[in-house]
């Protein structure tokens, strides 16, 4: 057992028909120990209460005061106290987590009357509140609850955060006020234990963490104490038992689900802004990358596309043929992605409103009338996607006989779904309105966003009739978004202290299991100096969602309108990260099936160095990379921290060798992006740039690493096991390209075109290559270069990646700084 529900509402009568849904597909019973509040009475009356103790618990130890639950092999155990209810979680015999330590444990009164009575019919519309108390002890390194603009581990001790989903323009930075999406997921780590509290609730949330004070550590074990307050619900916590982050990791994606592999294309560049005019304005800034030689892979059209902001329309005079633009851009391997927000304007002359309407898909207000609020196109109302029915027809919507103009290369931006109500009470709606089944808004409301994303991915999937991947954007979110596509941190502003506080808010965001994440590259708001558009670029380049976006208020901000030096390194680092789009493909891979984000803390790789814990400037790109983005102006300097005391890295544009366990200061230049790849670690790359569907490889490193393949957009991978995983490993001398399971088939045309080793200080005397199928292909045949410690192979007969390849050295010296060791996991 893995994980521990601890709940009032052991039937699930209590769970509104939205948390019911929410757990019908990712909740494994057989994983779960419920222990709701009344259980020691019931254990005080009959130990064996059938319904209760299965075959796979049992009572260890029992006194008038405690009972103490273990199973399987009794190295954890659950130690439930009477007066006052408390419960322990315990492992081999120590107590990691309290439920009800301080005794905080509140009920809402309508929902104890509920419980006390369970012939009462329905619950009576209003506020009410639960909350609780945990205490986490030796820990005093907390992470996660998203979205917050704040260092992972929050600075404003006494402060709570506030989980409420809201639109808020320019948001202040180190603040625990509430964004634009929630994940009630708690993260704490210490050495030897990684843990995780997720709290299920929808409503507002207020999250208290008090950590024991650094300065009394020295004497006292830590321990971090966790208060949760809703405003609405019932309590639905889940203690996920970890013991390491990886395993926390794939915990967590076991229950509120994988990341979705997201099509390939969606892992390039994207060039957006609020807006580009007309159809001319699109080709125009298309055909600038051409001209400039910088990739890009989608261009984006915000609200000023539709006609009179009406979504699925599009403006007759500015973009009369739709279709022939995407058709434009798709000769090219590029897509289009176009904006539909939750509200639609209210016109009774629109015929989708109509529709909408009539079907009864709209949120009411508390006397059952249609609900209205102000938003982009003026009086709107609001779609309950907490309705199955509603749902299904926004999916519909998609359809390409439905929504004229559009074509199989159109991708979806679902913005303003907090949702954003211009003249509603904080910027969103009213908690008194009404939602499919009578549940009243304040139940759900972080739900929203989350639901509107499920059907707008839900749509593009229909269709292609199942068979190709979406790629969805949304500004909410909520626990479980990751299913359904990516998310980025909203309106920022385009200021150094924004581009310093994304790192840390995408660090939190993963470790929520939000792994497709990304800021706007520039910022949103305001005008970025060159520099600062620059630093912008390198950063972002090194993030899962890599998007260059701005508001129609700003000046113009095309790569190339900023002089040919930022013209150069915008380039450069675009380039640099289509290279590595074969790497960040196989990551995305592994978050699919694994739960690991792309993007990790230094402490997911290095759990038991406690000098990584406090560290968000920099970060890994799964294991094989370090990345410490510039993110202050006019510095010609960094600090940088290489881990591990036994490691060895390299900065991978100059391959100078460096030993872990330090803090290496770099010198820097406008063009330097601190980036360095880990001793031990083969990683594959695209040779050149271009578009994200072609890629001969270029192999860099020592040790181990893989490669996933498959055809990069359609469902073949899933349904047809169409896909490749390919494992390479260098050992004594000899590096190995083989199938990593005997799952999955995929014939592909990429190719091995060169190697790189780094560490080696000699040329080798000998490099023998096996194709399976082929002759022996000797060292005549292909031609190695050393630069400083660094070897390149290149051959003249390009051997494809769905055979076997063996490479064979033999070196007269070879270097101790290459780190070998044997592949045991890919």
């Amino acid at each position: 057992m893995t994980l521990i529900k601890i709940s009032n509402d052991i039937d699930n009568t209590l769970l509104n028909p939205l948390q019911t849904a929410y757990w019908k597909t990712f909740s494994d019973t057989s994983e779960i120990l419920l222990i709701p509040p009344w259980f020691v009475g019931l254990l005080q009356l009959d130990s064996a209460c059938p319904g209760f103790l299965s075959c796979r618990l049992r009572v260890e130890k029992q006194t008038k005061e405690s009972v103490t639950l273990t199973w399987a092999l009794g190295r954890h155990q659950v130690r439930v106290w009477h007066l006052p209810f408390r419960l322990e979680i315990l492992c081999e015999g120590e107590v990691m987590v309290t439920f009800n330590a301080k005794a905080k444990y509140t009920n809402s009164p309508r929902i104890q009357k509920y419980i006390n009575n369970k012939s009462t019919a329905c619950l009576s519309p209003g506020p009410s509140s639960i909350g609780a108390d945990l205490c986490l002890q030796g820990f005093s390194h907390v992470y996660g609850l998203p979205e917050h603009a704040d260092r992972t581990e929050g600075h404003q001790y006494g402060e709570p955060y506030r989980l409420y989903n809201l639109d808020v323009y320019a948001y202040g930075l180190y603040s625990r006020l509430g964004l634009y999406g929630s994940v009630p997921l708690l993260v704490a780590h210490k050495p030897d234990r990684t843990l995780g509290i997720f709290w299920l609730n929808a409503s507002e949330t207020f999250v208290n963490d008090d950590r024991t004070p650094p300065v009394e550590r020295r004497r006292l074990q830590p321990e971090t104490d966790v208060h949760w307050l809703s405003e609405s619900g019932v309590i639905d916590c889940r203690v996920l038992l970890g013991p390491g982050p990886q395993q926390l990791f794939s915990q967590y994606a076991q229950l509120t689900g994988y990341q979705a592999l997201p099509p390939l294309f969606a892992l390039g560049y994207h060039q957006s802004r609020w807006n580009y005019t007309d159809e001319a304005d699109v080709k125009a800034v298309d055909a600038g990358f051409d001209r400039h030689n910088i990739p890009y892979d989608v261009i984006w059209l915000d609200i000023e596309h539709t006609d009179g902001k009406r979504y699925f329309t599009w403006d007759p005079a500015l973009f009369p043929d739709p279709a022939g633009l995407q058709q434009h851009l798709e000769k090219k391997k590029r897509k289009l992605v176009v904006i539909s927000d939750p509200h639609l304007k209210a016109d009774p002359d629109w015929a989708l409103y109509c529709e909408a309407r009539d079907a009864g898909h709209f949120v009411k207000d508390r006397e059952g009338r249609l609900y209205q609020g102000s938003c982009w196109p003026g009086e709107s109302s609001y779609l309950d996607f907490s309705s199955p029915a509603c749902r299904a027809w926004y999916s519909s919507c998609f359809s390409l006989n439905k929504y004229k103009g559009s074509t199989p290369s159109l991708f979806v931006w679902n913005d303003m779904n907090e949702p954003s109500v211009f003249n509603g009470p904080e910027l969103t709606m009213p908690k008194d309105t009404v939602h499919y089944g009578g549940w009243e808004h304040r139940e759900l409301h972080n739900l929203y966003g989350f639901y509107q994303h499920m059907a707008t991915a839900e749509g593009l999937i229909t269709r292609s009739a199942g068979s190709e991947r979406p790629f969805v954007l949304s500004r909410s979110f909520f626990a479980g978004s990751q299913r359904f596509g990516a998310v980025w941190t909203g309106d920022n502003v385009a200021s150094w202290k924004y581009l310093k506080i994304s790192i840390p808010m995408l660090l939190s965001l993963s470790v929520a299991g939000i792994v497709f994440c990304g800021a706007d590259v520039g910022g949103f708001d305001q005008d970025p100096e060159p520099e600062l558009l620059v630093r912008w670029y390198q950063a972002a380049a090194l993030q899962p969602f890599f998007r260059g976006h701005s508001s129609i208020l700003t000046k113009r901000r095309e790569p190339w309108l900023f002089g040919e030096e930022v013209t150069v390194a915008i380039r450069t680092v675009i380039q640099q990260r289509y290279c590595l789009l074969p790497y960040w493909y196989t990551l995305f891979h592994q978050a699919h099936t694994s739960g690991l984000p792309p993007l990790r803390p230094l402490w997911v790789e290095f759990p038991r160095e406690q000098s990584t814990f406090s560290v968000d400037d920099q970060y890994m790109i799964g294991r094989a990379l370090l990345a410490c983005p510039v993110t202050e102006r006019g510095v010609q300097e960094v600090k940088v921290l290489l881990p591990g005391s036994s490691e060895i890295w390299y900065d991978i544009h100059s391959a100078k060798t460096y030993k872990g366990g330090r803090t290496l200061s770099l010198p820097v230049t406008l063009d330097t992006v601190p980036v360095f790849q880990r001793a031990g670690s083969v990683l594959c790359r695209s040779v050149g740039s271009g578009s994200c569907t072609t890629y001969p490889f270029s192999l860099q490193g020592a040790a181990d690493g893989e490669l996933y393949l498959d055809d990069g957009c359609s469902f073949s991978y899933r349904e047809r096991k169409a896909f490749c995983v390919r494992r390479f490993n260098m050992l004594s001398g000899r590096l190995l390209c083989r199938p990593a399971s005997e799952e999955g088939a995929f014939d592909c045309d990429t190719i091995v075109q060169s190697v790189t080793v780094l560490g080696v200080k000699s040329k080798p005397s000998t490099v023998v290559v096996h194709v399976s199928g082929e002759d022996v292909c000797h060292y005549r045949d292909l031609y190695p270069q050393l630069i400083r410690n660094e070897m390149v192979l290149c051959t003249s007969r390009t051997t494809s990646l769905s055979r076997m390849l063996v490479l064979c050295f033999s070196f007269a010296v070879l270097s101790n700084n290459i780190k070998h060791k044997s592949l045991s996991q890919l």
